[in-house]
């Protein structure tokens, strides 16, 4: 199956991290390999922009972040702490970091707590550095799609992002409420 551009605005990922992040929560990712498929939908994700000290980006671009200040509806993957993985959509515009981190994604008739983090997400899904600066959408490996129902702001809880020891205070994290799925409530 391969994702058309029309399933999105067109101008969808060309907007501010911490305002495409809340609209990922619902959206489908998809990995497709030889063998078979994972689907799943997205019920966490972060906001990350140069803007603030915990952005990849904030200080200047390197070998290793440079597909973060590229083409918004790109896939930035890095490996943290040399182990895991992490999954991340370009957004805004070139030239400028900015991007969603996905933390959590819920895979229907699958142990809710398979993809209930970062790494975790990326592990389920087979996604490695491989797939860095790959286009969200027009492949046929690894893709978002929209999703089914609209989710309201009231299904969301917004606060601050996990894992970080600089701009903690800033609330660019969004989860889908009720989710057994999500890292940490």
């Amino acid at each position: 199956m391969k994702i058309e551009e029309h399933l999105f605005p067109k101008n969808f990922f060309y907007r501010h991290s911490k305002l495409v992040a809340p609209d990922l929560i619902g959206c489908y990712l998809t990995k497709k390999n030889d063998k078979d498929q994972v689907r799943g939908i997205i019920v966490e994700t972060e906001a990350y922009s140069q803007e603030e000290e915990a952005c990849h980006g904030y200080r200047k671009i390197t070998k290793s972040n440079k597909s973060l200040f590229g083409k918004p509806g790109t896939f930035y993957i890095y490996k943290t702490y040399g182990i895991h993985h992490c999954l991340n959509i370009v957004t805004d515009k070139e030239n400028f970091a900015s991007g969603v981190l996905v933390r959590a994604v819920f895979i229907p008739q699958k142990n809710e707590r398979l993809a209930s983090g970062p790494g975790l997400v990326t592990k389920t899904f087979g996604i490695d550095i491989s797939l860095n600066s790959l286009e969200v959408l027009n492949n046929n490996s690894l893709w978002i799609s929209q999703r089914d129902s609209t989710i309201e702001e009231k299904d969301l809880i917004q606060t601050t992002r996990i894992g970080i020891s600089k701009a903690k205070n800033i609330k660019w994290r969004w989860y889908l409420k009720n989710n057994m799925s999500v890292s940490k409530k």
